[in-house]
């Protein structure tokens, strides 16, 4: 295989827990998606706009921006914001603090041929601040400890350690459809403590092929998941149980049982869509065939139909009110808030059972409330 980047820093999350598959992920073809995409036409809106507000001469991209509409706007004009905001309190550590957008960052030092694109490269004195913009709406991402995150800042620090006296280093995610800012904050030496002991030694085993593979949740974006045997052993481990009603299972076997659900749902998940790939390429999988799916009606051509309906006396519009999102967009932001603000509420949550790692609040159960009522004793 010829000396390309596979250690990518966006991928470094999966590659650093198991290392192996690295090599394997580099051997399958790129799977573009529609989301993506969106991400990309995002990213780059998000440096036009920033480019423009320091004052540069750049092309409005957005009449060659495949998914361009109003949320999207409203996400990047955010980001714009907030990016300016952390560029005014860096001046005032220095006058002129360094702003690189959709900056080429090389931390090679410790990955062969390890290179990414940090979103914006924020340097002033003592301070070194990394941004990266997250479009996606399903995964939730954290700064804290993420390692895409500390291969950026140690290619920026490349850069610019020479050039300034930097002590801290600053990462955060911006992901404006999940209203997520999250900042992570270390020592310099923290950081390359971690580039030596961990990212450099796991990045040689995996720039090799070698290592251990391990499955988890970082496997949710490795290209191998669905065929991965380390994650079918992982996730068949389930079947030493016989599955019978919960209540005949233990306390703690449900708790062995629960951390592995999501994972065992998602793994299932991917064999079948693998499967029905494969089975519509030709392979038979015994006991099983292709057949069509169940599907809706639908208008052939909705222009017709608007006619023919209008033309018979019938109005064939439904009228509802415009969601808040879709309302918003009608209004603008302060007069949405102006007009409609006194009749927003956001209702409580449907109850969901989380490992302690989540950072939500507990709820009080029932057991909690009765115990309330009771003084705090035990029943």
């Amino acid at each position: 295989m010829g000396k390309h980047a596979f250690l990518s820093a966006s991928s470094s999350h999966r590659w650093l827990e198991c290392p192996p598959s690295a090599k394997l992920c580099a051997e399958q073809e790129d799977r573009s998606s529609p989301y993506a995409q969106q991400g990309t036409d995002c990213h780059e809106l998000c440096a036009y706009l920033v480019e423009k507000s320091l004052g540069k001469d750049v092309t409005d991209p957005t009449e060659n921006l495949t998914y361009y509409d109003q949320e999207m706007r409203d996400c990047a004009e955010s980001y714009c914001s907030y990016v300016n905001e952390q560029i005014e309190a860096a001046k005032k550590r220095c006058p002129d603090p360094q702003v690189l957008i959709e900056q080429r960052l090389d931390f090679s030092r410790w990955v062969e041929n390890g290179f990414g694109t940090g979103d914006c490269v924020i340097v002033a004195d003592e301070m070194l601040q990394v941004i990266d913009y997250k479009h996606g709406v399903g995964v939730l991402v954290s700064a804290e400890k993420n390692p895409q995150m500390m291969c950026y800042a140690l290619g920026a620090l490349e850069l610019f350690d020479g050039l300034y006296d930097i002590q801290e280093v600053r990462m955060t995610i911006f992901q404006p459809r999940r209203e997520n800012v999250s900042t992570c904050a270390m020592t310099k030496e923290e950081l390359l403590a971690w580039a030596e002991e961990v990212l450099k030694p796991t990045a040689a085993l995996a720039y090799e092929g070698k290592g251990e593979f391990k499955a988890g949740e970082h496997c949710r974006f490795c290209k191998v998941k669905a065929t991965c045997r380390k994650r079918a052993e992982y996730n068949l481990e389930l079947a030493r149980y016989d599955f019978e009603m919960p209540a005949v299972l233990e306390e703690t076997e449900i708790a062995a049982i629960l951390p592995k659900i999501d994972e065992l749902v998602s793994w299932a998940a991917d064999i079948k869509e693998y499967a029905l790939q494969q089975a519509l390429s030709g392979t038979h999988y015994e006991g099983f065939k292709v057949v069509e799916g169940r599907s809706n009606r639908k208008y052939s051509d909705e222009a017709a139909v608007i006619s023919a309906a209008e033309s018979a006396g019938y109005d064939p519009y439904e009228k509802k009110l415009l969601g808040i999102t879709a309302m918003t967009a009608l209004m603008g932001k302060k007069k949405f808030e102006e007009v409609l603000g006194p009749f927003i509420v956001k209702p409580q949550g449907k109850p969901a059972l989380v490992p302690d790692s989540d950072k939500r609040p507990a709820l009080n159960t029932a057991y909690e409330d009765f115990s309330e009522n009771e003084g705090g004793k035990e029943v």
